[in-house]
């Protein structure tokens, strides 16, 4: 018996080459609807994205610490998206969805380093406003050039060692047959499932490395913004208390709502149509909210409305 055990794991684990994802739903019917939004969400996704991008690096008047970070903000959120919408638009319009184990590793790790990048960039961003609100008269020599290109280079760093972690911890592990991944794109905690191996060290590491990103970039905006709204608190006039807080209107919309996906998807409570609900909530903080973004920086910012004068 132990011995017939032991000749069906072998079987089940030998040779993955490539794993099934169930995509976000199995009804046809929904597929060529969804298929129609998810590419009107990425063709708005790449427009507004490069666009703001092209649109910092060409008008003088965004040419501020503020809009540096945003126009790398808008760069690695064209590239978060991409790692998981051609692949998803691709799968809606095939029947057998199948991802080669290589491809999987490769979109694993490019997801979990852009989404922790971004986490470190959001607590980059508050940082700057918190310099430039209440230390204006140092602003320039404190957010200089250098200082810049440092917090995004890091932010890239703390990502990319952050997921080579992860990556390489859940694809030494041996898989099961049948590997049907139950999302529509290489999530970590569903490629884990998939696992004969022991993957309590796997969990260990997320709980603990992706709870620290979390908590200390979260940290990192509140303390920043508690800082903030100190200094603002105490001008006096009303019109003075609106012009301070501004610029960082739309920096706490973009944190509130990223953040607060992750928040909401990671503490809820469990239900049986948990896994419907995880594929939603993908949905939007993977695809959704790369989109918005350009829209709330442009909408709620002057100078960003005003800049594509320059050129007429």
């Amino acid at each position: 018996t132990v011995l017939l055990e032991k000749m069906a794991e072998e079987n089940q684990t030998e040779q993955v080459t490539e794993l099934t994802l169930v995509g976000l739903t199995e009804n046809p019917q929904l597929q060529g609807p969804l298929f129609v939004l998810f590419l009107l969400i990425y063709f708005i996704t790449l427009a507004g994205n490069p666009g703001m991008v092209a649109l910092i690096r060409s008008s003088s008047q965004l040419q501020s610490p503020m809009y540096f970070f945003l126009s790398n903000l808008s760069l690695l959120d064209a590239c978060y998206s991409s790692v998981v919408a051609p692949r998803t638009l691709m799968d809606l319009l095939m029947e057998k969805k199948t991802i080669s184990l290589a491809g999987c590793t490769a979109q694993l790790f490019f997801f979990i380093a852009f989404g922790t990048t971004k986490c470190f960039l959001l607590a980059a961003m508050a940082y700057d406003r918190y310099v430039a609100i209440c230390n204006p008269l140092l602003y320039p020599a404190i957010m200089s050039h250098r200082a810049c290109t440092l917090l995004v280079a890091g932010s890239y760093v703390l990502g990319l060692l952050h997921s080579s972690v992860h990556t390489d911890f859940t694809f030494s592990l041996s898989f099961c047959r049948p590997a049907k991944v139950n999302h529509f794109y290489c999530d970590l905690m569903t490629v884990l499932v998939l696992s004969c191996s022991d993957t309590h060290v796997n969990r260990c590491l997320i709980f603990s490395l992706a709870g620290l990103v979390e908590m200390v970039t979260i940290l990192a905006v509140l303390v920043s913004y508690a800082f903030i709204l100190s200094v603002v608190s105490k001008i006096s006039s009303a019109k003075g208390r609106r012009k301070a807080f501004s610029t960082c209107t739309s920096h706490l919309a973009g944190v509130t709502i990223f953040h607060g996906s992750i928040l909401a998807l990671n503490f809820r409570p469990r239900s049986s149509d948990t896994l419907c609900t995880d594929k939603i909530f993908a949905v939007f903080y993977s695809l959704v909210v790369p989109m918005l973004n350009p829209l709330i920086y442009s909408l709620r910012n002057r100078e960003v409305k005003n800049a594509p004068r320059e050129f007429v």
